[in-house]
């Protein structure tokens, strides 16, 4: 029901049960998940296919308080590797006049999306021989972050976006066909969760829970969906990748117990466990540092 759109309190009402049950199981879940990734991640030999690499963008709370989650795909395997969180504030002159009498805009990005991108790029130079094959679009803040991994030997490939209203040009199309894997993701993962439609009443709250649910949506993509259900392909991008022998239902995914201390966990994924993206503007904030919970 998480991964079908439900909200909250749909899966209450029909389950039976009050909505707050429903959160606390969903960010157990979404905690499973980051831990069942990790240990996917640990399955990992070479990386031996290009990696298309791009920011899925929503918002927390408002529509001035955005959040990029950094995706990176495998161009054949289609397997997402990671999801990194960004949180930026919204720009645009539109922007400006809304927030010009509560807080002044930053001049430039924050450059906590320059270091989701470098967390990205050392996570995939983790899984190999440090080589990357990358393709993205002409964000300005990639290129650098490219520059600043001297360690790793990166191959970079730009597809820059066509302008918004403009016709089909083979520069786009060669663009669209280098970067699909993640945009059928972003699309996937869109039409899929309610709260990140461009329309909705059904925004998300807290940082916490956005990126609780989409390593729930990773985990999907990756063990649960086929690569392609119109053509009947029950092929899965673990499969393709080698990490997983068929394709997982929803008791193969919980058939055991995960713990933190016993996985390695890539950068940066122990505060998402911990759920310490925290999101000023909510006020109340629950960490996940119970006693016993690890």
């Amino acid at each position: 029901m998480l991964v079908a759109g439900s909200a909250h309190r749909q899966i209450a009402r029909t389950l039976g049960c009050s909505p707050s049950t429903v959160t606390r199981l969903s960010a157990r879940i979404g905690r499973h998940s980051l831990l069942l990734q990790a240990l996917a991640l640990g399955e990992i030999d070479s990386l031996d296919e290009p990696v298309a690499l791009d920011h899925f963008e929503t918002f927390v709370f408002s529509q001035d308080d955005r959040l990029g989650i950094g995706t990176a795909v495998g161009q054949g395997a289609r397997f997402a590797f990671t999801m990194d969180p960004a949180p930026h504030a919204r720009a645009g002159k539109r922007a400006i006049r809304r927030r010009a009498r509560k807080r002044p805009l930053p001049d430039k990005i924050p450059r906590s999306v320059l270091q989701s991108i470098e967390r990205v790029l050392r996570l995939l130079g983790s899984l190999g021989d440090g080589r990357i094959d990358l393709v993205s679009d002409d964000h300005p803040l990639y290129p650098v972050a490219v520059a600043n991994q001297k360690h790793l030997q990166i191959r970079h490939r730009v597809y820059p976006n066509p302008p918004r209203g403009s016709r089909p040009t083979s520069a786009a199309r060669e663009r669209d066909r280098e970067m699909f894997p993640v945009d059928l993701l972003h699309k996937i993962w869109r039409h899929s969760q309610a709260h990140h439609r461009r329309e909705t009443i059904a925004f998300g709250r807290r940082a916490n829970a956005l990126l609780e649910r989409a390593a729930l949506m990773m985990v999907w993509w990756n063990f649960v969906k086929g690569v392609s259900e119109r053509r009947g392909d029950r092929t899965t991008p673990a499969m393709r990748i080698g990490v997983a022998g068929r394709p997982f239902g929803w008791r193969d995914i919980f058939a055991r117990r995960l713990f933190p201390g016993r996985i390695i966990l890539p950068e940066g994924w122990m505060r998402i466990y911990r759920r310490e993206w925290i999101t000023p503007a909510v006020g109340r904030n629950l960490l996940h540092d119970l006693a016993q919970a690890f």
